[in-house]
């Protein structure tokens, strides 16, 4: 994924013990989206996620194991006016995603200060296609392909 006009970025699934899915509520909306953040430059995307997870939900490698990353890369347009309010986005026309999910080795503590701009102020648990009903109109084609695309090994863990 080389186009410039794109953000590298990535996109983290996390099922807890329940085989629930992370969702977090960015900070004063009623918007709710799975963690992400940017690939810094030289950084492979794996690196990224990790960082990421971290940084966004205070969750540690040593928290979970990973079960899959997405074939492909998945692109999405920004609104301009989205573009307009969000510094680091400015200069891009959108994002372009690489997917992780993972799986809680136990139950979690989320915690949202290990991110010096705080991008979220709650999280809840949900099934696996809610987060379909609740994320922005822009960000839905990718989660719908991303979520169908983890279909398989989701339902490989709940049937373990």
């Amino acid at each position: 994924m080389n186009d410039k006009t794109y953000r590298k970025n990535v996109g983290l699934i996390v099922l807890n013990p329940e085989n629930q899915l992370l969702v977090c509520k960015r900070k004063d909306t009623k918007k709710w989206q799975f963690p992400q953040g940017g690939v810094d430059s030289n950084e492979k995307p794996i690196q990224a996620a990790y960082r990421e997870l971290f940084e966004e939900v205070g969750i540690s490698k040593k928290d979970v194991k990973l079960l899959k990353e997405s074939e492909h890369w998945y692109k999405y347009d920004l609104p301009v006016d989205y573009r307009r309010k969000t510094i680091n986005l400015k200069k891009f026309k959108g994002q372009s995603q690489k997917w992780f999910i993972f799986k809680s080795k136990y139950k979690l503590e989320i915690d949202f200060m290990n991110d010096l701009h705080e991008e979220f102020d709650g999280y809840q648990w949900v099934s696996y296609w809610y987060p379909l009903s609740q994320i922005i109109d822009f960000k839905k084609p990718v989660y719908e392909k991303v979520l169908k695309e983890f279909l398989p090994i989701y339902l490989k863990v709940v049937n373990d």
